[in-house]
């Protein structure tokens, strides 16, 4: 991926400072900071201005949220635009005092309209939340598990086991096939009236990226592909997924036979989908980046 041409949700968005993780006294040192900000999540939400301009809401440190939180909830993301930002990881039953014109919101339906750097750093937020929810207890023993770290690692409370939990994310490669002229979109059944969007799926165990890619067009389309060559990549923490781009080429003769999860897949021509007739995916998705680079002929 070209630096100069991130995708949502990636980039340059935060200066993430890992090495202090390992500081034990990193939750003082934040303390100590008057300009340290938090950000407050509840679940897969976080605080958010609401209104024309929607923004993450960055509290100071006597901001009651703040205060009332339990330190064993808070995640250090990193410096944000040069100011360092916790994560305050409030439980889901949580009622806390709000500032006015704020409220808990999803990231997902509010992407389109959010700054970008912002977007980035609800992405990495949240992921962060879901992977912490589903991780509370050991998977070797079953005992509850404890923050480390500065919130990264997640520890079984049994000294005898100790094993340590770290964030995890799904790859998915996601592929627009093309026979020169046309691309091989599909659809799935729940989505708006004539979306359509590039072939996707989940890299198994013991696979290869390009091996994921012909498997999963071969599966959901029947199509046989070669030339597989890589594009770039995009965090997409829906739940906890890295869609990973490609392009493809479609060998001749190759028929489309529906399969998977796909209710239709077929062949569009750049006519179609410019004019159109059909639905291309929002514009802050990986997969309208392929379909972009497509139809300019870029590749």
């Amino acid at each position: 991926m070209s630096h100069d041409r991130p995708n949502f949700f990636a980039g340059p968005y935060l200066d993430r400072r890992a090495e202090l993780r390992e500081d034990a006294n990193w939750i003082e040192a934040a303390r100590a900071d008057d300009a340290t900000r938090y950000l407050l999540a509840r679940g897969s939400q976080q605080l958010l201005h609401v209104g024309a301009a929607p923004g993450i809401v960055f509290l100071e440190r006597d901001a009651p949220p703040v205060t009332a939180a339990d330190p064993a909830n808070w995640l250090l993301l990193g410096w944000f635009r040069g100011t360092r930002v916790v994560m305050v990881d409030l439980p889901l039953q949580a009622t806390v005092e709000l500032p006015p014109h704020t409220r808990f919101e999803e990231l997902r339906p509010l992407a389109p309209v959010l700054d970008a750097e912002h977007a980035g750093l609800l992405a990495y937020a949240r992921a962060l939340a879901l992977w912490r929810a589903r991780q509370r207890y050991c998977g070797a023993c079953g005992t509850p598990t404890v923050p480390s770290h500065a919130g990264h690692c997640l520890v079984c409370a049994d000294p005898a086991c100790a094993q340590q939990y770290f964030p995890r994310i799904d790859p998915a490669i996601i592929v627009l096939v093309s026979d020169g002229e046309r691309a091989l979109l599909g659809r799935q059944p729940s989505w708006p009236a004539r979306r359509v969007s590039t072939i996707a799926g989940f890299v198994e165990p013991g696979e290869s990226l390009e091996d994921a890619v012909v498997r999963e067009v071969v599966e959901e389309t029947g199509v046989q592909v070669a030339n597989v060559r890589y594009d770039s990549s995009q965090p997409w923490p829906f739940p906890s997924s890295l869609m990973l781009g490609f392009f493809a080429t479609a060998k001749p003769g190759s028929l489309v036979r529906l399969g998977g999860e796909l209710e239709e897949a077929r062949w569009f021509t750049r006519e179609e989908i410019t004019s159109g007739a059909a639905l291309a995916p929002p514009s802050q998705s990986i997969s309208w980046r392929l379909i972009e680079t497509w139809l300019k002929g870029a590749v």
